[in-house]
């Protein structure tokens, strides 16, 4: 009998690389785009190797029991990720979501069983976010604060939980050199919580010091490419612990028209749906591959999600 597997955990990772020959073709590049397709991930994102990793790391340090609650306050990919692990292992989860974001996301938390609460909803959380100038950090500190007078309890905290980019580190890094034989140029991530640009960034940095790694980011008024965050001009209160600039070359800055136009022109192109902050990592491949200097490089881009988790959204919508 063939390879037979007998949990989700088992299908983490090992996503494809695709290179985007027809796009490219399209819009005359003579770079190579590779675009790894976390989508394939079990739970659809790339934020599902960090939660096999978080849940993981917290069950061979022994936090976590039969009884607990695996809690995290998220824009909605980490708390698929989470909920579906957690069903898989047995843990209850229950996810802080911030308003706004797409249906889709809060109805698959609840098809795997997690509890839903938007942040609006939590007196605390909206208080501190409105004395703070909606500041997540502060808001998870006092978020933090209420969650230890409950037992059971763990709270994941992925923005400082160093299991996040090492979880990239042991699987993402090593997976990228290895299917493309080392041959990775340039390497292009979003920066959220920091884990996946970081990690990953860090191990082909320790293959090739030489591979460029460039870190998107919307501008800070905006609001609407989910999932990655400014990086850059915000009090350093205001950034991930896990974001390690010292693997980062390069910051593009990407705005929300060009990552709509890059995810819908690569969904007519290459029959690839991606979500938002996909179409804005592709769009800054796309930036990089037109420059003259690297005609002929090999750029390795994430694409984080799948479109599917848009549609209710104006990215894929007939008025847009």
């Amino acid at each position: 009998m063939g390879k037979i597997y007998h949990s989700i955990v088992e299908l983490v990772g090992n996503t494809p690389l695709l290179e985007l020959d027809n796009y490219e073709k399209k819009l005359g590049l003579e770079a190579h785009i590779l675009a790894k397709l976390e989508y394939y991930n079990p739970a659809g994102s790339v934020k599902d190797r960090i939660a096999l990793g978080m849940i993981e790391a917290a069950e061979e340090s022994g936090k976590l029991n039969e009884n607990s609650i695996l809690v995290e306050m998220t824009t909605g990919n980490t708390g698929i990720g989470i909920a579906a692990l957690a069903a898989a292992k047995g843990y209850k989860s229950r996810i802080y979501m911030t308003d706004g974001v797409s249906v889709e996301r809060t109805q698959t938390i609840e098809a795997y069983g997690g509890d839903v609460i938007f942040q609006s909803t939590v007196p605390e959380l909206t208080e501190t976010l409105k004395a703070t100038n909606n500041d997540f950090f502060a808001a998870q500190d006092e978020l933090k604060k209420k969650l230890d007078k409950e037992p059971n309890v763990f709270f994941v905290n992925q923005t400082s939980n160093k299991a996040n980019p090492g979880s990239h580190y042991k699987t993402t890094g090593p997976e990228i050199w290895r299917d493309t034989d080392g041959k990775v140029d340039i390497f292009v991530s979003g920066a959220g919580t920091g884990g996946t640009i970081s990690g990953t960034g860090r191990y082909l940095k320790e293959k090739n010091k030489n591979v460029h790694i460039v870190a998107i980011q919307p501008k800070i008024e905006e609001t609407g490419i989910t999932g990655i965050h400014p990086i850059e001009g915000l009090p350093k209160t205001q950034l991930p612990g896990n974001l390690d600039y010292s693997v980062i070359d390069e910051r593009l800055t990407i705005e929300l028209q060009d990552s709509y136009d890059a995810a819908r022109l690569l969904a007519k192109t290459e029959g690839v749906l991606i979500g938002i902050s996909s179409g804005a990592a592709l769009h800054a491949a796309t930036e990089i591959a037109r420059r003259p200097e690297n005609k002929g490089k090999t750029i390795v881009v994430i694409f984080p999600d799948t479109g599917l988790r848009y549609l209710s959204t104006p990215l894929f919508s007939r008025e847009s």
